[in-house]
């Protein structure tokens, strides 16, 4: 039987492993990450969140699993839909898609110490004060509301690059993939540290959409932090494999704003109505895959159209 500190303790070595393994092997420097790179890697991170998850069903029931699961499948989920605002900023900020590998590898780092601060904080809110849990669903719903009603634009992140870019001494062009660069005796940030900085800010605001989601689920420290840090670690990965396809997935923002409201209007009603799980669970993968297939479909049928009038 394995303690709950030593699960901790196996968590950080598998993480801190694989990050070596990743940064100094696999992707080695600034290089382009094609999709079928990014396939294999993204499968890496999920196999290995889903042994982890192995882990809790053999040392905390079914049940614990059951909400690893779920929490990672919602915080993976929410991670597609900030992927689309990481491409909107590179895009913003003209990254070369060589140096992309590297910023989102920072802005991860960051959100380690980020996420840990909010579950925390969020636990302990939820363990003193109850109500708190009608907060957090209201935050889910406007979330939701959010997602499917904003346009694909620079929104805020813009504004904020423009506002630090007049208060720090940046440098006017990359330096390769190097955050700091010395000019006329002069130390400098580059572009790509800005950028790096609107990442962490931008994942700071999208922590306070998935962390209440996933509080509606567990307050077992453990299963929410280990769940969302596997779904954010695969984030860099899964960001070249949504780049390479993210035109075919057109409804994916009505999916994932159909989930944020249902685990909102769930958090809501919990003091009179407790959904097991797995009927979440189950929900949840339901409208994904039904998301997934409309947007396949209507792109196949714009596709067939325009090549029938063609």
């Amino acid at each position: 039987m394995i303690d709950t500190e030593m699960m901790w303790a196996i968590f950080f070595v598998i993480i801190a492993s694989v990050f070596v393994l990743d940064v100094g092997v696999l992707n080695r420097g600034a290089k382009h990450i094609s999709v079928k790179r990014a396939l294999a890697l993204t499968a890496m991170w999920v196999s290995l969140a889903l042994l982890f998850g192995v882990l809790i069903f053999l040392e905390k029931g079914a049940g614990s699993a059951t909400e690893y699961v779920t929490t990672y499948v919602i915080e993976e989920m929410l991670s597609v839909d900030n992927l689309f605002v990481f491409i909107v900023i590179f895009g913003y900020f003209c990254v070369p898609s060589e140096y992309q590998h590297k910023a989102l590898f920072y802005g991860i780092l960051g959100a380690f110490a980020f996420r840990a601060l909010f579950i925390f904080a969020g636990v302990e809110l939820l363990g003193r004060f109850e109500w708190m849990m009608y907060i957090f669903g209201a935050i889910l719903i406007y979330a939701a509301i959010k997602t499917v009603t904003q346009k694909e634009t620079c929104g805020p992140e813009g504004k904020l690059a423009v506002k630090l870019g007049k208060r720090f001494k940046v440098l006017p062009t990359f330096d390769g993939d190097k955050l700091f660069s010395v000019k006329d005796g002069v130390r400098m940030m580059t572009p790509l540290l800005l950028c790096v900085i609107v990442i962490e800010l931008s994942d700071i605001m999208f922590a306070f959409d998935s962390i209440p989601a996933a509080l509606a689920i567990t307050t077992d420290p453990l299963i929410v932090y280990t769940s969302n840090i596997f779904a954010v670690v695969g984030l860099r990965s899964l960001f070249f494999v949504i780049k390479g396809t993210m035109e075919q997935m057109e409804y994916l923002k009505y999916g994932l704003g159909v989930i944020l409201a249902f685990v909102g209007i769930k958090m809501l009603l919990s003091e009179y109505y407790h959904m097991d799980v797995a009927v979440s669970l189950v929900l949840i993968l339901t409208i994904l895959a039904i998301t997934v297939m409309a947007s396949l479909y209507v792109r196949r049928r714009k596709k067939k159209a325009k090549s029938s009038t063609g």
